[in-house]
């Protein structure tokens, strides 16, 4: 299936105190790398956040102002995809690569997400193109709005997560996947 993916590389990392998390090393690449990776096969790969010394190719852009949160980063790349399908991913989940096919698989109605305990990861997902774009202009403004207003109403199937979707939101987040790694 051809797809498009954008990933969002932005905020503040408060519980990192403000370390420029998608940089952070796990088995010797930065989290934005191995995001990037999962993703390879996607037509255009759209970044979403400040620019940054990466070796891949990427088309990157800010959501305006900056610090708008998931949703005005969306908001900011869907016009710059183009394919029916859209991976949308935080670019904090290293192990996210099994997870891309058995999203786009599950993708029947407005999006797919992977989902852990009844609880949808809106950052792991796969959308069709045309139900993201109303979704966000269903929402109006998007600044400060969440991915989980912006999912309301969308048929969404739920991917059960099997650790793929584990984020670094926290240090000891970080030390997890690190100590993963050395196993």
């Amino acid at each position: 299936m051809q797809f498009d993916a954008i990933v969002l590389a932005g905020g503040a990392a408060r519980r990192l105190g403000g370390a420029d998390k998608p940089m952070l090393d796990i088995d010797g690449a930065p989290m934005l790398v191995h995001v990037l990776d999962a993703v390879a096969m996607a037509g255009t790969r759209v970044v979403v956040g400040p620019r940054r010394s990466i070796d891949r190719a990427v088309i990157w852009c800010q959501e305006t102002p900056p610090g708008g949160g998931p949703v005005a980063g969306l908001a900011a790349a869907v016009p710059l995809t183009t394919a029916s399908t859209v991976v949308v991913l935080a670019a904090d989940l290293p192990r996210i690569g099994p997870a891309i096919d058995r999203l786009l698989e599950a993708l029947q109605g407005d999006a797919a997400m992977l989902s852990a305990g009844g609880r949808r990861n809106h950052l792991a997902a796969a959308w069709r193109r045309p139900a993201l774009a109303a979704a966000l202009g269903r929402v109006g403004g998007p600044r400060g709005v969440s991915m989980r207003a912006l999912a309301a109403g969308a048929t969404v199937a739920e991917v059960a997560d099997a650790g793929w979707g584990d984020d670094c939101d926290t240090w000891s987040d970080l030390a997890r996947h690190r100590s993963r790694s050395a196993r």
